[in-house]
């Protein structure tokens, strides 16, 4: 009997071996209870707010919003609007929705990731929806201090959701240092934009980055050891040949 013969009735027991063996790498071991739980802790957390702010009306920022919007709208200034613009356009509307997401999605692709790809593409979809739902329940006005024309609704961001979902997917698909604090930097100025602009209180970037960042961990977890596998992977562009059945040593 072949290896292939032999390993295909016990893969997925080997599968689930592989990813919660004592010496998995760290990026498999996501698939663990704990990060589940860090993820669904950021959701519950998000739930607990709307709670609060629905409930104290929605319409009554707390003291350090009101205080914390002040001290935007005295700091505002063309050096500061001028990129904070841009960030809006980037971070929504029809860019949000389909020339970053389709960016994304074409580099994975190209580059042979398709289980990425994959990942990413459902945890974004997962994300708006969470953010759409909770924002019609919730139906938090947005500050009067306001330089742009968004949509309904004010908590939470979606916005500092999708940036913080699009930092946490790429640092979990290309586990690189360099990722992760690129996206914690995005993230935060996306965040920082959203209020100087006058677009959203303070709390609603936080619930909007906790929204993203809780489902890309969630959704981290049935995807690891394929994000694992992948990644081990050699990865150049699709034009060019890789030959997939190498001697064996």
């Amino acid at each position: 009997m072949s290896d292939d013969q032999h390993g295909s009735g016990n893969e997925p027991v080997n599968a689930i071996e592989e990813v919660v063996a004592s010496d998995a790498p760290a990026e498999v071991k996501i698939a663990r209870l704990w990060w589940v739980v860090s993820g669904a802790a950021a959701l519950v957390f998000v739930i607990l707010l709307a709670t609060v702010i629905f409930y104290r009306q929605a319409d009554k920022p707390f003291p350090f919003e009101l205080a914390w919007m002040n001290a935007m709208v005295t700091v505002r200034a063309p050096s500061w609007t001028v990129p904070a613009l841009v960030l809006d356009q980037v971070g929504g509307g029809i860019s949000s929705i389909v020339y970053v997401p389709l960016t994304i999605i074409g580099g994975l692709l190209l580059w042979r990731r398709p289980w990425a790809a994959l990942y990413y593409v459902i945890a974004a979809v997962t994300s708006g929806v969470i953010v759409t739902v909770i924002k019609t329940l919730v139906g938090r006005p947005r500050p009067t201090a306001i330089l742009v024309q968004p949509d309904f609704g004010s908590f939470p961001s979606g916005h500092s959701a999708t940036a913080a979902l699009i930092a946490t997917t790429l640092a979990i698909i290309f586990w690189r240092r360099w990722v992760w604090i690129a996206g914690l930097i995005y993230t935060l100025l996306m965040m920082l934009s959203r209020t100087y602009l006058g677009a959203h209180w303070i709390l609603d970037t936080v619930g909007g980055m906790l929204v993203g960042v809780g489902v890309g961990i969630i959704l981290w977890a049935p995807f690891a050891l394929r994000l694992y596998r992948e990644r081990r992977r050699p990865h150049p562009p699709i034009w060019i040949t890789v030959d997939h059945h190498p001697a064996n040593p």
